[in-house]
């Protein structure tokens, strides 16, 4: 009798002891940023590419005059379209193509199996998140394509619209991108190739 008081008083202790970690870990998140509130004004919205994260990798660029490396996914939609030749083929990415850039400060590694005279370089802290999304009527201004760039803070682990103190510097409207992505008006505004795998 008493080992049955024994073990419902440690049951209701373990239940009373669950809620409140729930609540406090509740807690805890409810005061992180919802990235996907996000918007950059007169531009995109960070939640035109949720769910990026379990995007198929397109390929990795190294920019050394930005000092980062970067990543780039794209989403189903684009994916299909590069595995059907677009843009070698000549046709241009269909509307819903969006493609993203994840981009971090480069990191060496000394520890072993690496040395200091061999280290290998890999991503460190997260600088920025960039995107574009191909949408003809919206961006019709901008040969269809929108842009979009979003820095994040590595100390207070928020993301912030991109501005003009950005690199490269951003006027916080759906066209930042398009001057640059000129250069790039054979291959359907994207610098990005889809690489043998």
């Amino acid at each position: 009798m008493k080992r049955k008081k024994i073990i419902r008083a440690a049951l209701v202790l373990g239940i009373v002891l669950s809620g409140v970690m729930s609540i406090g870990i509740a807690a805890q998140r409810s005061g992180e940023q919802d990235k996907y509130t996000l918007k950059v004004p007169g531009g995109l919205a960070f939640s035109e590419i949720k769910g990026y994260e379990d995007w198929q990798v397109v390929g990795p660029s190294l920019t050394d005059a930005q000092n980062v490396i970067r990543v780039i996914l794209a989403n189903p939609v684009m994916i299909k379209a590069y595995r059907e030749g677009t843009p070698g083929n000549g046709k241009p990415f269909p509307d819903g193509s969006k493609i993203v850039k994840i981009e971090w400060r480069p990191k060496k590694l000394t520890a072993p199996p690496f040395a200091a005279s061999t280290p290998d370089t890999v991503p460190g802290d997260l600088t920025e998140v960039e995107f574009i999304e191909k949408d003809s009527k919206k961006f019709s201004d901008t040969h269809g394509w929108g842009y979009a760039m979003f820095d994040y803070n590595a100390a207070s682990g928020t993301f912030a619209p991109a501005t003009s103190a950005s690199k490269p510097p951003q006027n916080n409207d759906a066209k930042c991108g398009s001057a640059c992505h000129t250069l790039a008006a054979s291959k359907d505004y994207i610098f990005t190739d889809y690489p043998k795998r």
